[in-house]
């Protein structure tokens, strides 16, 4: 999964957010700046080909202001940010990895 292309969405404005996203945005104190610096900035670290309604990943990326986010969007044509958060560092490994449950 490249992306470039999720990238070129962002740059250009053709994307949107769902319902949920715009949610846990308000409720996360997250804008939309924010977003698309994360995803300009970022890393795909998890692929989601069989996602309920279309493929979609997970992004790990910065903000300018240096707030490390992830952002799970659906991959274009369509870009539709899905949801986005603060993500738990007792839950990831340099923000990138999962940490496994035992």
């Amino acid at each position: 999964m490249e992306i470039e292309g999720i990238r070129v969405k962002i740059s250009i404005g053709e994307y949107r957010f769902s319902d949920h996203a715009v949610k846990r945005m308000i409720k996360r104190t997250i804008d939309q700046t924010e977003i698309e610096e994360a995803v300009l900035s970022g890393e795909i670290i998890e692929e989601y080909p069989d996602d309920k309604y279309s493929p979609s990943c997970l992004i790990y990326g910065r903000s300018k202001a240096d707030r490390h986010l992830h952002v799970q969007l659906s991959l274009p044509p369509t870009v539709v940010v899905i949801t986005a958060y603060d993500p738990d560092e007792t839950e990831w490994i340099d923000y990138r990895v999962r940490r496994t449950k035992e």
